[in-house]
């Protein structure tokens, strides 16, 4: 087979997910296909070292010099060979096959693919993951067949189709790639950060921190990457998209990140990190407020928020993990944390006053999977430039989106001319784009209150239309009302009324 494209791998990978459409639940797709993919990916991989090691060495090569070729290992009876042999039973030997890997691999490969349930024939009909396992083992994923971008592409692509599919559960996991290249833009990652992303889901914030380090022609080598997941699935998903996009040096632990932090010191208390970003769940209940005032992490910076809301707890545990002079964080949050009083008011103001808050970007509405509400952009930093000191740079980027069918989208020109917004703190103008430094006594004087609308005002011809609006809402009631009275008429006349 010729060399793939990008276009034959994504119409290939949907291919393998509408072979499991019908019996498997939507929702349940991912579970299954990636950590297929991610098997074949592996056995094809290691087919094609082992060809370099017997060429190099000849057919007797023996165990341990070949070991010297290879960056994992599959033992015998795992291969996709032997997955493609077998008669009947695939689900059980795709889970056999599964667990030895695993075990041979424990600090790469531990719990990688998941807890799919490949031998319960109610969620994975034993001949659709016959055709599915035969769709696989039409193109060799070798990488010199499938490179790390073109597979690492489509994995992303799959990703994406999923959660357009699935909003409410795939997608609550998928942050938009556009969103996320703003964020880690804004953020500048450098060659030697440490990056953490504490509700990392399919780790696409990690991914993109390394990408842009090697987009502008720095080396990844001395780079670390950490994410923790609730979520087992997204935390195993996460995983093999790092490992399919060579991010090597990465670490994704699996637990509840505000309740049980996984990633802590020699000395317990939270490791830190040069950029800390993430898209956590939005107003998350049951958070664990009743031990945050006791903490032992010492996260509850400026007071406890609301038991039912868990947004600030969020931004508190990236701000404590971030490193205290070289720390960045970007998180997106609901517009809600900007102006709520009470205990959120309390954490605002102490975060505005410790002059830890640089930046606030208002996005367009039903740019989120799983929402349709706008969301907002908060970026911290543990030292910020002199000229941004006692100030925060308000963006109003709400006009910029592009819309499709279900959702709106950035396109790659909106992240570039809302970053040269940023950059210049207000002083490039850029279409459809508002925005303003405003000094800490100003925002003193609203009482801590940071709703963008109140630092940016709408400009006329938006009062225009919101009044054009009303007329227009008021006629259309007045020509309502008076369809309903011709109508009655009508029904009268005929005798029904």
């Amino acid at each position: 087979m010729n060399q793939a494209t990008q276009q034959d791998i994504e119409s290939w990978l949907w291919d393998s997910a509408n072979i499991l459409r019908g019996p498997v639940d939507p929702a349940n797709l991912r579970d299954f296909v990636f950590p297929l993919l991610f098997l074949k990916r592996l056995s094809d991989t290691w087919d094609e070292e082992q060809e370099k090691a017997i060429k190099k060495f000849g057919k007797d090569i023996d165990d341990e010099t070949a070991a010297d070729f290879h960056a994992f290992q599959i033992p015998k009876g795992c291969h996709w060979a032997d997955l493609r042999r077998a008669a009947e039973n695939h689900g059980v030997l795709i889970q056999n096959i599964m667990q030895k890997i695993e075990e041979a691999n424990p600090n790469q490969l531990a719990q990688i693919f998941g807890n799919a349930p490949w031998a319960d024939h109610n969620k994975m009909p034993p001949e659709r993951l016959e055709k599915l396992v035969s769709h696989f083992s039409q193109r060799d994923l070798s990488p010199s067949k499938v490179s790390n971008d073109l597979l690492g592409g489509g994995y992303e692509y799959l990703l994406k189709r999923f959660s357009d599919e699935s909003s409410t559960s795939a997608g609550q996991f998928f942050t938009p790639r556009a969103v996320v290249h703003l964020l880690v833009r804004i953020l500048g990652p450098q060659p030697t950060d440490w990056i953490y992303d504490p509700a990392c889901g399919s780790a696409g914030m990690l991914i993109e921190a390394a990408a842009e380090v090697k987009q502008s022609g720095g080396s990844v080598r001395q780079m670390r990457f950490y994410g923790q997941e609730v979520n087992q699935t997204s935390a195993a998903i996460g995983r093999m998209n790092l490992f399919i996009h060579e991010v090597e040096d990465a670490q994704i632990r699996r637990e509840d990140t505000l309740q049980k932090p996984k990633f802590i010191d020699v000395k317990g208390k939270l490791e830190q990190f040069d950029l800390v970003v993430a898209n956590p769940p939005f107003s998350l209940k049951d958070w664990g407020a009743d031990k945050w005032a006791t903490d032992p992490h010492k996260r509850a910076i400026g007071g406890v928020p609301p038991k039912n809301n868990g947004d600030y707890a969020w931004v508190q545990h990236m701000i404590t993990s971030m490193k205290p002079e070289t720390g960045r964080v970007g998180v997106v949050m609901p517009h809600g944390v900007l102006f709520r009083s009470g205990a959120e008011g309390a954490i605002r103001k102490h975060l505005i006053e410790s002059d830890l808050l640089e930046t606030i970007i208002g996005l367009a509405p039903n740019l989120f999977y799983g929402t349709t509400i706008p969301a907002s952009l908060m970026f911290f930093r543990a030292t910020k430039d002199k000229k941004r000191k006692k100030h925060i740079l308000f963006i109003d980027a709400s006009k910029r989106f592009g819309k499709g069918k279900a959702q709106n989208f950035l396109t790659d020109e909106d992240v570039e001319d809302i970053f040269a917004v940023y950059q210049s703190m207000g002083g490039t103008e850029k279409s459809n784009i508002s925005a303003r430094l405003v000094s800490h006594d100003e925002i003193e004087e609203n009482n801590w209150d940071l709703n963008i609308g109140r630092y940016l005002k709408a400009d006329a011809a938006e009062v225009v239309d919101v009044q054009d609006a009303l007329a227009s809402f008021d006629q259309a009631r007045t020509d309502l009302a008076a369809a309903e009275k011709a109508l009655l008429a009508k029904l009268k006349a005929a005798g029904y009324a």
